[in-house]
């Protein structure tokens, strides 16, 4: 079904690119009304225009509050053309119809990046252009309404295509837009405030989010999938891919769980490497390259084909180690240009530099089936003064640091999680096993499988408790000298009886640390 368009209404916070439109309105007499700023860029690039609060005969008042939000602008956009009875009122009332609706909104999202000034960022939430794109998305039938610049093209390929009108399709899909649009506003709005009044649960919940980038595909070829950005500035998540192919799902899957572990430690020059979500190895050390070392010798079987995550500079020593296994992607604080000329060597490998990357958001999400759950992160490793020393052996203060690292890397990975290590360094790890007893074999299997010389004075690291001491055993057994554990079992007193039986070390931290 064709609507010939007689009548448009432009108002526009973004102006750029009118021109290209304006050139086609012209073309098949298409009357514009206006208001404001965009009133005065039409004039001044050479098109006829009237003023809204001409046409309307309202002035516009409240400093520009309220101008379009007038009866015989609604009613020329809401009018339906097929229904007799609005023909006679709008026909009585000496209305016109509108017929195409162009509007953006004011820069609600800028004004709260660039500014601390409240009154300024209340200033930004547009009142009359949200009022008018839903009612033009509405009336759809009659209708067309365009919000985003991108699709000026499409308007001009339909009014050429149509000669003046538009089509039924058309004008629903840009209707979808619109309402996609408005909602995604109005929820940057409502997060915006949840925000400043620290409501963290409030009782109706929007995740809003623009799209950054189409994927190939899911997990798996026949899964579709998205990237979006959940932030005021979503054109960008901090992450600048300097070479190599485009990220895939399972990519940005690992690159998150690498980024969380690596922005949880401060300072210290840190290497994680990640495959299927989950750290195979994890080091910090005052020199990078032992740091990247290290965490490879953690598992350098599972680090094949996975993806590097760095707090530090690459540079041409570094590279050439990166060089020598296959990985997908490499994430970094800059690279030198002798790096980047090894590592390119490589040509589908992913450079990322994560040297403007940012933690944004304090919040975790699950979705299922049309719910989801909603959780702050675990940004807690263990408040020390709840740390509870319950054998006869206690560990030092350099002790206590190691046991910091491990029980921080720990929190990161697939309940039930163990975490062996030594030296600031992963040397076994043990996850997402239904049996925390299986997790034990596991990381103990795989230092003594890669590293064994390294067990002996190892720490181990749990993130919930053991509920029974077959668990502590085994790593005992292994060679560990200081196991780190929540506590909480009706069995601890077993478990620590154990502990003292072997004359280790064990630690109770109080706080755990699941991760589903």
């Amino acid at each position: 079904m064709l609507r010939k368009i007689k009548n448009a209404l432009i108002s526009v916070s973004d102006k750029n690119d009118l021109n290209q439109i304006l050139r086609v309105l012209k073309k098949y007499n298409i009357e514009i009304i206006s208001s404001g700023g965009t009133y005065k860029t039409i004039k001044k690039l050479g098109y006829k225009c009237e003023e809204v609060s001409s046409y309307t005969g309202f002035k516009e008042m409240l400093d520009g509050r309220v101008k379009t939000l007038h009866p015989k602008i609604h009613s020329g956009i809401l009018f339906n053309r097929s229904n007799k009875k609005h023909k006679k009122e709008m026909k009585k009332q000496k209305y016109l119809s509108i017929d195409l609706v162009v509007v953006n909104f004011y820069p609600f999202q800028n004004s709260v990046l660039n500014s601390k000034n409240e009154k300024n960022i209340i200033e930004n939430i547009d009142i009359g252009g949200p009022t008018m794109v839903r009612a033009a998305a509405k009336n759809y039938k009659d209708v067309l309404i365009i919000t985003e610049k991108n699709d000026y093209s499409k308007l001009i390929d339909e009014l050429k295509k149509y000669k003046g009108s538009t089509s039924l399709k058309f004008r629903e899909l840009m209707s979808s837009k619109a309402f996609g649009l408005t909602a995604y506003y109005d929820s940057t709005i409502a997060h915006w405030f949840n925000n400043k009044l620290n409501i963290k649960f409030p009782n109706k919940k929007t995740i809003f989010g623009k799209k950054l980038e189409q994927l190939r595909y899911g997990e798996n070829p026949h899964q579709q999938s998205s990237i979006y950005v959940n932030d005021f500035n979503d054109s960008e998540i901090g992450l600048k891919k300097i070479s190599g192919k485009d990220l895939s799902y399972n990519n940005y899957n690992d690159i998150f769980s690498g980024l969380d572990i690596l922005l949880s430690i401060k300072k210290i020059p840190t290497t994680v490497i990640i495959k299927h979500a989950n750290p195979c190895g994890v080091s910090s050390n005052k020199s990078p390259i032992i740091s990247f070392n290290n965490a490879l010798a953690s598992d350098p079987l599972s680090a094949f084909g996975g993806i590097v995550a760095c707090n530090f500079k690459i540079n041409k020593s570094i590279a050439n180690e990166l060089n020598k296994t296959f990985f997908e992607v490499i994430l970094a604080k800059s690279f030198d240009t002798k790096a980047l000329r090894i590592l390119k060597r490589k040509k589908n490998l992913r450079i990322i530099d994560i040297s403007n990357f940012k933690n944004r958001n304090n919040s975790a999400v699950k979705l299922f089936n049309g719910s989801f759950l909603l959780q702050d992160k675990d940004n807690i490793i263990f408040n020390k003064k709840d740390l509870k020393f319950v054998t006869k052996n206690k560990p030092s203060k350099k002790e206590i640091k190691e046991i910091e690292f491990a029980f921080n890397v720990c929190k990161f990975i697939k309940s039930n999680a163990i975490v062996l290590t030594d030296n600031f360094s992963t040397i076994g790890i043990g996850a997402g096993q239904p049996s925390r007893l299986d997790s034990c074999k596991i990381a103990t299997q795989k230092a003594k499988q890669f590293q064994p010389k390294r067990l002996k004075n190892a720490i181990a690291a749990s993130d919930a408790f053991f509920p029974f001491a077959d668990g502590i055993k085994t790593l005992i057994k292994s060679g560990v000298k200081i196991i780190v554990q929540p506590g909480g079992s009706i069995r601890d007193k077993e478990v620590i009886e154990a502990a003292n039986k072997a004359n280790i070390k064990m630690v109770l931290t109080g706080t755990r640390h699941f991760n589903h």
